[in-house]
């Protein structure tokens, strides 16, 4: 059995009769997009994934990892997308929060603003959310539209990738500790580090996912 999750995407569409480009409209994306998918250059976030599976006429959970039968059993016309279906092919649903900025601090996002959700693979954080990001501090990494999704509870370490509430501001950087300051380091050589007081830090939420704009 293929262990590539970029040959069973190209298993399940020539399986079914379906050219690059046919997929790529009914998902809404370029055939150069499914070209890296199936070549590995590139992994299709688990929302896409579950189309892909659905239009194939596939099973999720194989798509996804490889485990299981490639098609449901006779009779069976598979399963709908609830929450309980979801994490037996090991996802979970996100909600979509307002923009976080990958440039200048910004104003707060509202954690009680949805809007949407996004399917990803589980986290093992029920309390994690998805931003999208706005700027270009963090490119190439992370770039204008691309979505991130943060845990509250993951701790953040030197290095990682991290959306910070600075007063009442909120800005994804890479952070650095040192003694009671935090620095707030860009990718993006044209923009400027920033040092702050662990003082006057709400939180520090660890980036664990992004999926790109493509």
């Amino acid at each position: 059995m293929r262990q590539n999750i970029g040959d069973r995407i190209r298993d399940a569409r020539e399986a079914c009769g379906v050219h690059q480009a046919a997929l790529a409209s009914k998902l809404h994306i370029t055939p150069r997009t499914i070209q890296r998918w199936e070549k590995g250059e590139q992994i299709p976030d688990a929302d896409k994934i579950l189309k892909i599976a659905h239009l194939t006429h596939v099973q999720s959970q194989w798509l996804l990892t490889g485990d299981g039968a490639m098609y449901a059993p006779e009779g069976h016309d598979g399963e709908p997308q609830s929450e309980v279906n979801l994490q037996r092919v090991g996802l979970m649903k996100v909600p979509l929060l307002a923009s976080v900025p990958g440039g200048q601090p910004a104003l707060i996002f509202h954690p009680d603003f949805v809007e949407r959700y996004v399917v990803i693979d589980d986290v093992k954080d029920p309390s994690a959310i998805g931003l999208v990001v706005r700027g270009q501090s963090m490119a190439p990494k992370l770039e204008e539209g691309d979505i991130i999704i943060v845990s509250p509870k993951r701790e953040s370490r030197n290095g990682d990738i991290c959306v910070v509430r600075v007063g009442d501001e909120d800005t994804v950087k890479r952070i650095k500790f040192e003694d009671q300051f935090i620095h707030l380091i860009p990718l993006n050589r044209d923009f400027e580090p920033m040092v702050v007081h662990r003082k006057d830090v709400s939180f520090i939420w660890k980036v664990v996912r992004v999926i790109k704009e493509l």
